[in-house]
């Protein structure tokens, strides 16, 4: 009688164990991926700011740019002519007889 129980008992106790092995070895490698992504963040942050940089310098040339190009629109040339001048046409004394 004591060796189907035995038996029974000895199976619970390596399918309990499996199960929390199985679950312990879970844990570890998610503690160990954590830990990994916890030292890359800084760099990370640090290569995040400088895209951000980068593209925030190259919005102000091309704002300042923008901005140079409107207000040498709006300002003009200095040596602007009003055009060509109307010149005087010849005043018909008489209308032409056919």
């Amino acid at each position: 009688m004591e060796r189907p129980l035995l038996a029974v008992l000895l199976l619970v106790g390596l399918v309990i164990g499996i199960a929390v092995g199985s679950a312990y070895a879970r844990a570890r490698r998610g503690w160990n991926d954590y830990q990994t992504v916890k030292k890359s963040v800084p760099g990370a942050r640090r290569g995040a700011w400088a895209l951000i940089r980068g593209v925030a310098v190259k919005a102000g040339v091309i704002a300042l740019l923008l901005f140079g190009a409107v207000a040498y629109a709006a300002v003009g040339d200095d040596e602007e002519t009003a055009g060509p001048v109307p010149s005087q046409s010849p005043t018909q004394s008489e209308t032409p007889h056919r």
